[in-house]
């Protein structure tokens, strides 16, 4: 039975994590093409505080795993009971709380192989991931890639996935994360902090880049001729479009669930794996939002919000 009310986490001011409240608020229901979630995990991204500053009070979060518990009409994909994950629309309410409202057509099915909580890291960061990778960067089988920022939160899985595609996989990270990288796929590993990385490298086909500043700046100078640089960080200065006929692109991720069907397989044969700093209950979503704020884990920060049902 779905409960009248609910708790949830709400902003509201355009402020910092001190805006934050736990409160007991009705619970939605779903309208056309719309699932009502039970949500077992939400994950927290940097930033994000940000985003719904015109539409206060706004619930944060925008990945969730969790058991759908009621369709709208025309809701198509997925069913009752089904356990799902997704990444949902930043232009509405997110999924700090204990139910949210989704639109189906986002809703795929959660991997078997991870818990709930993993299963909320996955969405927002391997999804910018394969977006940059293979729709905007068109990396194929062989290709030379560039990753800024391989060990973070988007580089991470996108050193993964392009490992996963056999392409050539040349990472720049800190020296505390050059074993990291190695492990998670790549072939060749970089720390920028000690060597120039337009000097030390051959040409690439594409660069992906999760860091921004000095490292995007420089990173025309490596793209071989018709090549492509992409970024999630920020928008490519207009002299890297121009040169060479390299493709300069800024983009942000979009949800889609034919995706994540696929991320999912890859976690379930163990090909592509999330890592956790810290899991906070919800109603510790204050101290959660500081933790990601001070930028000092070395994963994803994940809400606890229920147990999966027996």
């Amino acid at each position: 039975m779905i409960p009248e009310t609910m708790h949830a986490i709400r902003l509201h001011g355009a402020a910092g994590p001190e805006a934050l409240v736990y409160e007991e608020i009705a619970t939605p229901r779903p309208g056309p093409g719309q699932a009502l979630v039970r949500v077992h995990g939400a994950a927290i991204t940097r930033g994000e505080l940000e985003w719904p500053v015109d539409r206060l009070p706004a619930i944060p979060s925008y990945e969730l795993s969790g058991v759908v518990v009621a369709l709208g009409p025309d809701a198509a994909g997925v069913e009752v009971d089904d356990p799902v994950y997704a990444l949902t629309g930043f232009d509405h309410d997110g999924v700090a709380a204990e139910y949210a409202v989704v639109q189906a057509d986002v809703l795929a099915a959660k991997p078997q192989a991870v818990s709930d909580v993993e299963a909320a890291a996955i969405p927002l960061p391997a999804l910018s991931a394969w977006q940059g990778l293979f729709e905007h960067g068109r990396l194929g089988e062989g290709q030379r890639v560039l990753i800024h920022g391989a060990t973070g939160g988007v580089g991470q899985f996108a050193t993964q996935l392009a490992h996963h595609r056999a392409a050539h996989v040349i990472a720049t990270v800190s020296g505390k994360n050059m074993e990291r990288a190695s492990a998670l796929g790549a072939d060749e590993v970089i720390d920028y902090t000690a060597t120039p990385f337009d000097a030390a490298i051959e040409p690439v086909d594409l660069v992906f880049d999760t860091a921004g500043g000095e490292r995007l700046a420089r990173s025309p100078a490596v793209v071989r001729p018709g090549g492509r640089l992409v970024s999630v960080a920020e928008e490519p200065s207009v002299q890297a479009g121009g040169a060479n006929g390299i493709a300069a692109i800024y983009f942000v991720v979009e949800p889609n669930r034919r995706q994540l069907v696929e991320l999912s397989a890859l976690v379930d044969r163990g090909e592509l794996r999330a890592s956790i700093d810290v899991v906070f209950e919800l109603s510790d979503a204050r101290a959660a939002f500081e933790r990601v704020q001070a930028g000092t884990g070395a994963g994803k920060v994940v809400l606890r919000i229920a147990e999966p049902l027996p």
